[in-house]
């Protein structure tokens, strides 16, 4: 099993924003150090969620040449937010620069008052992503003299002529990683043998107490099509080795009633900042094209903790692990950095990234 680090902390005034991005960077290469798998970063616009969200194809290219040993994800990129030529090129620039080393998380993203931003209504996201994903298929396939690839879809229009460069870096483009919630997405991941997000919950509802039964039927059924997609064995490992599962905010510490504590501060402070991102969202659901089905719950709530959460002692954690291993899912992606990230906040990260790499991790190798 791998373990991977989630950048997802949050900047709450313009004055925080330039130290953030560099203690996020100095937290990345103290990961690097210890010996984590890959650096997954979101894909976030106008909220507070990580400056650097804005644009994390950046931020990528800077670590990946600071640290060019490491695999970097997305988790996940928002497709209807992104011109499909836009997206197509910058994922094989990046494919270069990591030496194949991508992995590109894609869904139809979740904030109304991100999709307005981009003249993209929420109800529709889903049909725009799924075309966009079609235009980029067509466009990382296209040849030089190929007829020309049309785009015509809402807000992204055009004709490309010629081929879109650099080629990717291997002999197929870099790995999308759908979440595996519909038919659909699960299925495009088993097809093309790429890895997939297990989540632990099954919409409307995205909280709960039972996680590792909606892991368990997700991932049942991923696997499912994985095996019937007829790819050989290598595939499919390759596959596995990075299906994703996702905890929003981990936590550990030396005991559990220290690690229950601390994980509360944490939460409070997320909570204070998801309020004041809450009330713009309220402004942007102004018509019925934006408004949004899923409402969460407080981040203090057990339901809320009990399907976003991992903490507790090293001991309790590598129990907690335990089955979802036994499962197989391959990567686990530890949200270090959940909140603002004042100094105290950034001292609980750099404690968890050294209790999971020194008494956690082992367990798994």
């Amino acid at each position: 099993m791998r373990f991977s680090v989630f950048l997802n902390a949050r900047s709450t005034k313009p004055e925080e924003d330039g130290r953030l991005i560099t203690d996020l960077i100095d937290h990345a290469e103290r990961a690097g150090d210890l010996g984590f798998s890959a650096i997954f970063m979101p894909d976030h616009h106008f909220n507070g969620y990580m400056p650097v969200a804005s644009d994390s194809f950046l931020l990528a290219a800077y670590l990946a040449a600071r640290m060019p040993e490491m695999y970097f994800g997305f988790s996940v990129v928002s497709v209807p937010l992104h011109h499909p030529v836009r997206f197509a090129e910058r994922i094989n620039v990046l494919d270069h620069l990591t030496k194949g080393k991508l992995l590109v998380g894609i869904g139809s993203g979740t904030t109304p008052e991100e999709m307005i931003g981009f003249a993209v209504n929420y109800k529709e996201a889903s049909a725009l992503a799924e075309k966009n994903l079609a235009t980029a298929e067509e466009l990382w396939a296209k040849r030089m003299d190929d007829p020309a690839v049309v785009i015509d879809n809402g807000p992204y229009q055009g004709r490309v002529l010629q081929r879109i460069t650099p080629t990717p870096y291997g002999e197929h483009h870099a790995r999308l990683m759908p979440v595996a919630f519909r038919e659909s997405s699960a299925r495009r991941a088993a097809e093309n043998a790429w890895p997939a997000f297990i989540p632990a919950f099954t919409p409307p509802q995205i909280y709960g107490t039972e996680p590792l039964a909606h892991v368990t039927k997700h991932f049942g059924n991923y696997r499912r099509l994985l095996d019937e997609a007829g790819h050989d064995q290598a595939a499919i490992a390759a596959a596995l080795d990075w299906t994703t599962h996702t905890y929003q905010c981990v936590h550990i510490a030396e005991t559990d009633e220290q690690a229950r504590e601390e994980l509360e501060i944490i939460l409070k402070g997320y909570q204070d900042a998801v309020d004041r991102e809450n009330a713009f969202n309220r402004r942007a659901e102004a018509d019925d094209a934006n408004k949004k089905q899923d409402v969460n719950v407080n981040a203090l709530d057990d339901g809320w903790i009990g399907t976003w959460c991992l903490y507790g002692s090293p001991e309790t954690v590598i129990e907690h692990l335990k089955p979802y291993q036994e499962l197989g899912i391959g990567n686990v992606l530890c949200g270090t950095t959940t909140g603002p990230l004042t100094e105290q906040r950034l001292g609980f990260a750099n404690q968890t990234l050294d209790l999971l790499s020194s008494k956690v991790m082992p367990a798994f190798a």
